[in-house]
């Protein structure tokens, strides 16, 4: 399939059935974009496809409070993980919702004027370091925080599939980098951006999920998270034990830092392989290269191999993150 993707060629969603096809049917109705790239790049392993759209569905697009403050939180891990697409894209979805100061504050990299505005987007940045103490208290209701957690976690793991596996383009040619274009792209989703989504209608595309974590108790996110927990965490199946006790030591000493360019930090391309790219997909994707690929792949590896390790490695810093937040306050009553 031809299309904005590294290093794999994922199935077209025009062959899909079942679960890949229901999928493909909510994010017509319910994201405005038929065939995301950034969920199409996952479906050399169908596994991950429905709960990563489970997330980003219940979290961004049905969750609770204004879908602009969402955008916001979203837009700001996207920039605290270095990925313009995911950057550029909550800049035309922060168009579609009417604001378009806002999303040009965002495709910019500016401070948002208004200061509640500003301050969801730090919070969103602030999610990438573990334990951050700005993100206690949250600047938006405690009713909320669910979706607003979740988006931004969502976006922890979209984030680096994106990086990793696709082109940094949002539109051919980079055409998104023009005003005239993120504002005529942000009107042309507009009506579903504003438009009203049942919380819960992508949970009966999961096999069986469990409630999920405390912070999402009693919303759809939370199974949510757990269907793509359980799906992303699978991916360790392709370590082996030494390289899975590195990746998994090194994460949980992860700061939320950017590792430093060339050597030292990261295991060796050659050596170890497979736990070099689950650490870059951790903590730095964008830094994945054709070698790092090409001395990891096999024979018998496959496209699908390949995006469950980057989706292990993703879900690992996305674990990190959700396993050091700090208490939040009682979710208030609706």
């Amino acid at each position: 399939m031809s299309g904005p993707y590294r290093y794999t060629r994922p199935p077209s969603p025009a062959t899909a059935t079942g679960t890949a096809a229901a999928v493909w049917a909510q994010t017509a109705t319910d994201f405005g974009i038929a065939r995301p790239s950034t969920l199409v790049v996952l479906s050399s392993a169908p596994e991950l496809l429905a709960p990563a759209w489970a997330l980003l569905r219940e979290s961004l697009i049905a969750g609770s409070g204004a879908r602009a403050d969402r955008e916001l939180v979203a837009a700001g891990a996207s920039q605290a993980n270095r990925c313009p697409f995911c950057v550029d894209a909550h800049a035309v979805l922060l168009h579609a919702t009417g604001d378009h100061a806002l999303g040009e504050a965002v495709a910019a990299g500016a401070a948002p004027r208004d200061e509640r505005a500003a301050q969801l987007l730090a919070w969103g940045r602030a999610t990438r370091v573990p334990g951050a103490p700005e993100l206690a208290p949250p600047p938006f209701a405690a009713a909320d925080l669910a979706s607003h957690l979740g988006t931004a976690l969502a976006f922890h793991f979209i984030n680096r599939i994106v990086s990793a596996l696709c082109d940094e383009n949002l539109l051919p040619g980079g055409a998104q980098r023009l005003r005239a274009v993120r504002s005529l792209a942000g009107r042309s989703v507009s009506r579903v951006v504003r438009a009203a989504h049942t919380p819960g209608a992508s949970l009966p595309l999961l096999d069986a999920p469990g409630p999920g974590p405390h912070w999402a108790a009693g919303t759809p996110v939370g199974p949510a998270y757990d269907a793509l927990r359980t799906a992303a965490t699978a991916g360790a199946g392709l370590l082996t034990d030494a390289d899975l006790g590195l990746v998994q030591q090194t994460v949980a000493r992860w700061d939320g830092s950017h590792p430093a360019p060339g050597p030292g930090g990261l295991p060796d391309r050659a050596a170890r392989p497979g736990a070099r790219l689950a650490l870059l997909a951790a903590l730095a994707p964008y830094r994945i290269t054709d070698e790092d690929v090409a001395a990891w792949r096999g024979p018998r590896t496959t496209d699908g191999d390949l995006v469950r390790l980057i989706a292990y490695g993703a879900f690992a810093a996305v674990d990190r993150i959700e396993s050091a937040l700090p208490a939040p306050a009682p979710r208030e009553s609706r």
